[in-house]
């Protein structure tokens, strides 16, 4: 039984090795040559089975024959059987051993096939399983990331349908994509009534044609923008691009209802207007008094009651300076500022505002020049009144803020569209903080109220409108203690 077992366990080419197919390996329980150790072929498939039989057969009919024709077995006889069996036993073993290492050759790759099947099965499962998971964890975090996506768009939506100020969103072709409850209600329409329509489309809309004529033509970019939507709504415009990678998906109109901020403003300006009117009155009497009282008409007076008078005449004349600067404002803010336009010489104005503040340079010691272009410049047409005072303005800054011995320089330069005027001083110059406020109304800059405590805060504003009224831009570069220079330019 050991050794039934140990055979068992050896396999197929190892010494010892018995094919349990062939009954006679079986049964002698020992492999009859070295090539069974290679074979697993039955007994009848054996080559060594059939060269005994063929050998057999072979010696029997030669013994057959030998003995027929001599009627006895000699040496002759047997070595004439003999050597034939020996021929055929050389060449047949050569022949099985071929047949049983081919045959266990072909066992080895039919199991190293096997093999290596079994692995490539077990490696397909396994990255089969690793797919798998992988795809589970791929899908769990789409689905994951669809949730928060489908939540971010559900947040921006709630966000932009509460917004208290109107949204509008058009895409590439300017379809309305989005409008929220807030526009809805600015241009009394309903969200299916404009889905999907250009903005061309919406004029149909009575609320909407304001809008339609402003950006009908073509979006353009638009920064707080006031229209007036009926009569009891003003709204304020800002277009913005909604850009992704320099691809232009749309745009995003956003719209501020400032109805309520206009008729504030509305009523300050009507405050300012009636109380400038009712001071303006009593000054200008108060002026005149003063007047009469300077010239000795109403009797001599001494030197320190000129003096006091003096100084009252010039406090008064600065109140009604400030007056006429918030007129000015009002009439500006009520769009009613420039009167008589007209084709002028800008030259000749510019002269005329440095003939008329030349002395005050000289009082200052400042070195007042005016640059004039070579080529003759074309008449413009424009308010010459508001210019000079624009003009006037600007001039007047320059040689207030410029400290004595300082220079300030007028220049005139004449483009192909426009002409362009500049001012330039030496003076103290504008605080780069303070910079962005230069053109607001009622300021003036730290350094320059400790140098000149006169001044209203309202010159410059006036002359940026006087110039954006005349379709003109200003603008200026400052540094600190070394001086400044305004630049506007007019269109031709």
């Amino acid at each position: 039984m050991k050794e039934d077992k140990n055979s068992q366990k050896k396999e197929i080419g190892m010494p010892g090795y018995i094919n349990k197919r062939c009954w006679v390996a079986k049964n002698f329980s020992y492999p009859l040559t070295k090539y069974c150790q290679y074979c697993e072929l039955k007994f009848r498939e054996c080559p060594i089975f059939q060269f005994l039989i063929v050998s057999l057969i072979l010696i029997i009919s030669l013994f057959f024959i030998s003995f027929s024709l001599e009627k006895k077995i000699s040496l002759a006889i047997i070595i004439s059987v003999l050597c034939p069996i020996f021929l055929y036993s050389f060449f047949y073993n050569k022949g099985a051993r071929k047949i049983v290492e081919t045959q266990f050759t072909k066992k080895k790759t039919q199991e190293a096939l096997e093999e290596a099947r079994s692995i490539l099965e077990i490696k397909v499962r396994a990255r089969t399983r690793e797919l798998r998971e992988l795809a589970e964890k791929l899908d769990e975090k789409v689905k994951r990331r669809t949730k928060q996506l489908e939540e971010e768009k559900d947040k921006t939506l709630a966000i932009i349908t509460n917004f208290t100020d109107g949204v509008l969103v058009l895409g590439k072709e300017n379809e309305i994509s989005l409008i929220n409850p807030s526009a809805e209600s600015f241009f009394q329409v309903k969200a299916e009534e404009v889905i999907g329509k250009s903005i061309l489309e919406l004029n149909s809309f009575s609320d909407f044609k304001p809008l339609v004529r402003l950006f009908g033509s073509g979006m353009k970019r638009v920064f707080r923008k006031e229209i007036p939507i009926r009569e009891n709504l003003t709204i304020e415009v800002s277009v913005v691009p909604i850009v992704s990678k320099e691809e232009k998906l749309g745009t995003l109109f956003v719209l501020r209802n400032i109805t309520r901020e206009k008729l504030i403003e509305r009523m300050k300006t009507e405050f300012v207007s009636l109380s400038a009117h009712q001071l303006r009155t009593p000054l200008s009497a108060i002026k005149w008094s003063l007047k009469i009282l300077l010239d000795g008409d109403v009797g001599e007076i001494t030197e320190e009651q000129k003096t006091l008078i003096q100084k009252t005449y010039e406090a008064n004349e600065r109140m009604i300076e400030l007056i006429n600067d918030l007129l000015d404002v009002t009439r500006i803010e009520e769009g009613r500022y420039l009167y008589k336009p007209q084709p002028t010489d800008i030259e000749e104005v510019i002269q005329s505002i440095i003939n008329s503040l030349e002395q005050a340079a000289e009082n200052k010691k400042i070195d007042l020049k005016f640059r004039k272009t070579r080529e003759k410049l074309p008449k413009i047409n424009l308010d010459r009144e508001k210019m000079g005072l624009a003009i006037q303005n600007l001039v007047e800054n320059a040689i207030n803020y410029t400290p004595q011995g300082g220079k300030v320089t007028v220049s005139l330069k004449c483009g192909k569209k426009e002409v362009e005027i500049a001012v330039s001083d030496t003076g103290m110059g504008i605080p780069s903080n303070q910079q962005k406020r230069v053109f607001t109304k009622f300021f003036r800059g730290s350094n320059a109220i400790k140098t000149e405590t006169k001044g209203s805060g309202l010159g410059l504003y006036i002359t940026k409108n006087i110039i954006e009224a005349h379709g003109g831009k200003i603008w200026f570069k400052s540094e600190e203690r070394k001086g400044t220079k305004f630049y506007f330019t007019l269109p031709i």
